[in-house]
């Protein structure tokens, strides 16, 4: 250790660990504990060494305001306490607020459909996993609610598209159908079928009326193309 080590350790043993006589008939330790450390502890007990918030211009400003100074809004301050025991109040009064609304939001969901997109063997150790790009939209004009997705395996080729009115009483023609683009991108019908096979990599909607998807080629090569398409609902 070099002076300037030894001097820093005798300045912070003098300064954080005299006697305190004043400590002496409470529990704990006769000297203050470093100040930083007494925050941290996770304890109900009062700090041994709180700050002094004299001239702090939040708790002046909180005196002198009439409005502010008994407002249920503002957090109870704790200048005894170390931050893990406000932590635990500030967790204790948001459980508090979070549990009506949860309670309320909780009681009016209810499932308005059910549909059975695929079936799976029960004696299958690992379930595949099939849904994939699930990506929900709203059309605030209609009164619509979109779900793009794809499945994988049989329908790469596919992308999904389920609608269902916001008011589940009421239903929508064709609430569920399937886009299959295949080789719809072919120059002509000489082509052949499987020489320009596309799947689809994502899909969101680009608007209430349009959709972006984004192709590549099925074809196993380098340099697969790949598309950028937009495509009308209608």
């Amino acid at each position: 250790m070099t002076q300037k080590d030894i001097t820093f350790v005798a300045d912070f043993l003098t300064e954080h660990f005299n006697e305190a006589p004043e400590l002496y008939n409470r529990k704990g330790k006769y000297f203050n504990v470093e100040r930083v450390g007494q925050y941290l502890k996770d304890e109900d007990d009062d700090l041994v060494s709180p700050p002094n918030t004299e001239g702090n211009q939040w708790f002046n400003f909180l005196k002198d305001s009439t409005h502010l100074k008994e407002s249920p809004l503002l957090f109870p301050y704790y200048p005894e306490k170390s931050l893990h025991f406000v932590k635990r109040q500030m967790e204790g009064i948001i459980d508090q607020c979070l549990q009506k609304p949860a309670d309320v939001i909780g009681k009016s969901v209810h499932q308005a459909v059910c549909l059975s997109l695929y079936k799976i063997s029960q004696s299958e150790d690992s379930t595949p996993q099939l849904f994939k790009l699930p990506f929900l939209w709203n059309d605030k004009t209609s009164n619509l609610h979109y779900v793009l997705f794809t499945m994988l395996e049989n329908s790469i080729s596919k992308i999904h598209i389920l609608r269902r009115h916001t008011d589940t009483s009421r239903s929508v023609s064709n609430g569920i159908l399937a886009v299959e683009f295949g080789n719809f991108l072919n120059n002509s019908i000489n082509e052949s079928s499987d020489s320009r096979c596309y799947s689809c990599l994502d899909a969101h909607f680009y608007d209430d009326e349009t959709v972006t998807v984004v192709l590549k080629e099925s074809v196993q090569q380098e340099g697969k193309e790949r598309v950028l398409a937009q495509l009308p609902l209608s």
